[in-house]
């Protein structure tokens, strides 16, 4: 409402669609993360494989929204792949090899340069459906809230199913899980599907939205924002999804405003957003350690 007031309508719809993107995105931190019990430090190569997998099925003349699916489906695949350590390795060690995935996905994605155009990046059209194009910000936020609250009633119904409680199992206890018939390696794998693929979908609305996606979008700093968002809206509940999403979206824009404002030469400091946001980011833990989501 404050950006509304402020800096007019379309640069506050303009927010609200990166929030709902970075949402869904969230979901799938929240689902391996928050209620598998895994550690992920990569789920960004998840959001480029869905989003460069959504450019080049648009750019071969597939339907923005018939792209979508598949672009969920190869996200669901590397998150597959990214999941296969967990047999051997757990804790600590699986994180790091989800971020070795992570690695590996952003220099294939520079060195395939046949396919991907390499650090020089790809455009990507407008979302079309038909003859309607989502090319004002009202109608990216619509669509935006569409897919959102598509995978919140997905999420919820997981969470409720017998797969959501093994996730659970797992994250309490794994060999605890094991004694009662769980599968902790299939339950694993499930989450990293799952959450592999909501990201894959924030990756393809991504790329609609920004109209231009290169390797260096998706490093690493771009999958320690995810992991961010996650504990700070709460890992635990789907709702900090959109809590954390709303924090790391606007929070480097207050930043930008409050640097124009600030006297001498700390207007021009090096470096001054990422020092402010991670102030910021230490409170909300210091704070609300379990979330903006749950009550203190």
């Amino acid at each position: 409402m404050a950006a509304l007031a402020w800096l007019g309508a379309e640069f506050a719809l303009g927010q609200a669609t990166l929030v709902a993107t970075y949402t869904i995105a969230g979901l799938g931190v929240i689902i391996i993360v928050g209620q598998a019990g895994q550690i992920v430090l990569g789920q960004g190569a998840f959001v480029a494989l869905g989003a460069y997998a959504q450019a080049l099925l648009v750019h071969a003349g597939v339907p923005a929204l018939a792209a979508l699916p598949l672009a969920a489906a190869v996200g669901a695949l590397g998150g597959a792949l990214a999941s296969l350590p967990a047999g051997r390795l757990g804790g600590l060690y699986f994180g790091m090899s989800t971020l070795a995935f992570a690695l590996i996905v952003e220099e294939g994605l520079v060195r395939w340069e046949s396919l991907t155009q390499g650090a020089a990046g790809m455009l990507v059209p407008a979302f079309a459906l038909g003859g309607w194009r989502a090319d004002t910000p009202l109608a990216q936020a619509g669509v935006s809230l569409a897919a959102v609250l598509v995978a919140f009633g997905l999420c919820a119904r997981l969470l409720r199913s017998r797969i959501g409680r093994a996730w659970q199992a797992v994250r309490e206890d794994e060999a605890a899980a094991a004694a009662c018939g769980i599968a902790p390696a299939a339950a694993k794998l499930r989450a990293f599907v799952v959450g592999g693929s909501l990201s894959g979908l924030a990756g393809g609305l991504y790329a609609h939205w920004i109209g231009f996606i290169s390797p260096e979008q998706f490093g690493l700093v771009f999958s320690f924002e995810l992991l961010m968002l996650a504990f700070i809206g709460g890992a635990r509940q789907l709702a900090g999804a959109a809590w954390g999403a709303l924090v790391v979206v606007a929070m480097p824009q207050a930043i930008a405003v409050l640097r124009d404002t600030l006297p001498g030469d700390w207007a021009r400091a090096a470096g001054l957003e990422l020092v402010l946001f991670g102030a910021v980011i230490v409170a909300v833990i210091l704070l609300r350690p379990q979330g903006l989501a749950r009550a203190p």
